[in-house]
C-alpha cells in the first residue's frame, strides 16, 4: 500500500501526524509523507508517494478516514 497528501486540500490539523507520526508530518502547516528513511518528501501530491510497512496499514487508514480535509489518498 501506498499514501500520499494532496496538499493543496490539507486543513494543517495535525491529525494524521498524531494517529501515525512515522508516516505523517506537518512542515509549516501543512500535511508531508516520510520516506523511507524518515525524511518529510517535500515535493508533495502525488509525485511524493510514500510506500506503507504493514504495521502502520491501520494506521494510515485511521487517518485517511479521520482527515477533516480529506487530503490523504491510499493506493493500493
Amino acid at each position: 500500500m501506498k499514501v500520499w497528501v494532496d496538499q493543496d486540500l490539507c486543513t494543517g490539523d495535525g491529525l494524521c501526524e498524531e494517529l501515525c507520526p512515522p508516516i505523517f508530518t506537518l512542515v509549516d502547516g501543512l500535511s508531508f509523507v516520510r520516506d523511507q528513511f524518515g525524511v518529510p518528501m517535500l515535493a508533495g501530491g502525488p509525485s511524493s508517494m510514500a510506500e506503507v510497512r504493514t504495521e502502520y496499514l491501520d494506521a494510515v487508514l485511521d487517518a485517511a478516514e479521520e482527515c477533516p480535509g480529506e487530503c490523504i489518498f491510499v493506493e493500493v
